[in-house]
């Protein structure tokens, strides 16, 4: 007894000892102390925890008009061997193909966990037609709004990326409360975006496909004026040997300072504003003229100076350039990023993207993105 009563107590010093730390969480599963360098978030997902992650439920997609419905669904996001999976799987399987051009999605719901989380662009409720089809495509999206967000600290995810043409894998981070306004003013985190191609080119000779990920800030008085191309980082991996084939381990180290974007120990990326924070790293002085900065009562890191939460969602396709039209893919591109039809366009070229999913291969698994953790801790 006396020898657990002397381990108590020197655990108790220890704690008493706590160094402060900059990391600051807020939500239902903040912890009630910090030290410096505690984990204060670690998701290794051996259950499915949706007290953690919430569901969205919209058409919406990211506001890009991509070609997906996000639901609560297990067929589209669950755990296996510890791991998460968000995967696609087509809209028809489960309305029928009639359902696409004649159909009313209707997202609404009763219950807290089946109301529409975003009604823009027809988000909660569309009608399909010949001309404009339904989302042909079914997923996930799920956060961590209500659960844990935080600001400063090291961020380590371990994950797989798909494989599959115009598959959109995404891990980021976006702010709790929009301290300095709506999107971009307080900005977005993007950890890791990809895309699910296995062979597709720019002009450059670059792959753009499964061999590469990025992670970008975005940041900017208002839309359009974004600062992302001052704080975008590329990395590919060596042919053949793409993010779909193997995990890897997406990071990024969160300060008073810096942002710092790494790949497995291997740094991509740093953002260091200086005292002029982020509006002069933008230079939006000479873009929007006698417009207010957003963040002068922030300090110099602001917009990422507040607490953001984590997202994790699979995409498929959209207009907003991200798959650009003169990139080379076996195949082809079966829309146009100026198509008013574009979602129509996609699902009539079925026959090129729908093999390279492999959904009768082992569960559809390879064109799932694979979370294996999420781990932050404390500055």
């Amino acid at each position: 007894m006396r020898l657990f009563l002397l381990l108590v107590c020197a655990i108790a010093g220890a704690r008493s000892q706590c160094n402060p730390s900059p990391t600051q969480v807020v939500g239902s599963k903040a912890p009630a102390q910090i030290c410096s360098g505690d984990l204060v978030f670690n998701e290794e997902f051996d259950v499915f925890d949706l007290g953690t992650w919430a569901h969205e439920k919209t058409a919406a997609g990211g506001g890009n008009w991509e070609f997906e419905i996000y639901i609560n669904n297990r067929s589209n996001s669950f755990v296996k061997d510890s791991k998460l999976f968000i995967k696609p799987t087509l809209t028809a399987d489960v309305y029928g193909e009639g359902f696409l051009s004649t159909g009313t999605l209707k997202l609404y719901g009763g219950a807290p966990a089946d109301e529409c989380t975003n009604p823009s662009d027809w988000g909660c409720e569309r009608q399909g037609s010949a001309a404009n089809l339904l989302n042909p495509v079914t997923s996930a999206r799920i956060r961590t709004v209500d659960s844990f967000s935080f600001v400063y600290g090291k961020v380590e995810v371990k994950a797989k990326l798909p494989a599959g043409d115009w598959l959109w894998p995404a891990i980021w981070l976006l702010p709790r409360y929009n301290q300095y306004g709506g999107w971009p003013a307080s900005g977005e985190i993007d950890l890791s975006e990809g895309r699910g191609n296995l062979n597709y080119i720019a002009p450059s000779g670059q792959n753009i496909g499964s061999e590469l990920s990025s992670s970008t800030l975005h940041f900017g008085p208002f839309w359009p004026y974004n600062g992302y191309t001052h704080a975008h980082f590329e990395k590919n991996t060596p042919a053949g040997q793409g993010f779909d084939k193997d995990f890897h381990r997406f990071q990024l180290e969160w300060t008073e300072d810096h942002m710092q974007f790494s790949i497995d120990d291997e740094v991509i990326g740093t953002v260091a504003p200086g005292d002029g924070g982020f509006w002069e790293l933008g230079e939006f002085g000479q873009q929007v003229g006698t417009v207010d900065n957003p963040w002068q009562y922030g300090n110099k890191m602001a917009p990422f100076d507040q607490p953001f939460y984590f997202v994790l969602n699979l995409a498929c396709g959209g207009v907003n350039y991200y798959f650009p039209d003169d990139a080379q893919n076996p195949g082809g591109k079966p829309w146009l990023n100026t198509s008013p039809a574009a979602s129509t366009d996609f699902w009539n070229g079925k026959n090129q993207w729908l093999p390279t999913w492999n959904l009768d291969v082992n569960n559809g698994e390879s064109a799932a993105m694979q979370v294996d953790y999420i781990k932050v801790w404390a500055l």
